[in-house]
């Protein structure tokens, strides 16, 4: 299952979170079980990001390399808005606009609010442990991507799962 990243969708996810916390180890975790949420419950990602499987667990690929770029390390495959409306100084990303709602669906809005509210808080230390528990990031090399179907393996009812999202 190939998918190219809604870039806008990506931007907007972003702020949304940031508008509740703003440690980028945290946004992008919270990402990640967002993600699986609705993965889960809908049968898609959100905006279709891959995840790495990084040293300090399971990362929303495009997110972090979009994060990266504002920041002013690394390059950006895709074409940019020219608000990107957020900017990273080290480890912490500060949001200049409120997310526009436009580019969330009611499903991502529920997933992303569940997991700000389970994971956005907890410490860089707690969310590794969690993180790194995770048998779909246990199932790949560090650095490599993880593959959707060991992410979907993790989830309920798996099997009907992927029969879903390779038919759709």
């Amino acid at each position: 299952m190939k998918q190219k990243i809604d870039v806008k969708t990506a931007i907007e996810v972003i702020l949304y979170i940031t508008s509740k916390c703003t440690n980028m180890y945290n946004v992008l975790k919270v990402i990640y079980f967002a993600d699986k949420e609705h993965l889960t419950q809908y049968g898609q990602l959100m905006y279709g990001d891959t995840y790495v499987a990084m040293s300090h667990g399971p990362v929303p690929g495009g997110a972090y390399d979009l994060v990266k770029y504002v920041r002013g390390y690394g390059i950006w495959a895709y074409q940019l808005p020219l608000d990107i409306g957020f900017s990273v100084k080290k480890h912490h990303i500060t949001p200049h606009r409120q997310a526009n709602m436009d580019y969330l669906s009611e499903s991502t809005i529920e997933c992303l609010d569940g997991a700000i509210q389970k994971y956005g808080q907890l410490s860089f230390s707690q969310l590794k442990n969690i993180s790194h528990r995770e048998e779909a990031y246990q199932a790949a090399d560090e650095n490599d991507f993880i593959p959707i179907e060991a992410i979907i393996h993790t989830l309920p009812d798996s099997n009907l799962l992927l029969d879903y999202v390779y038919t759709n």
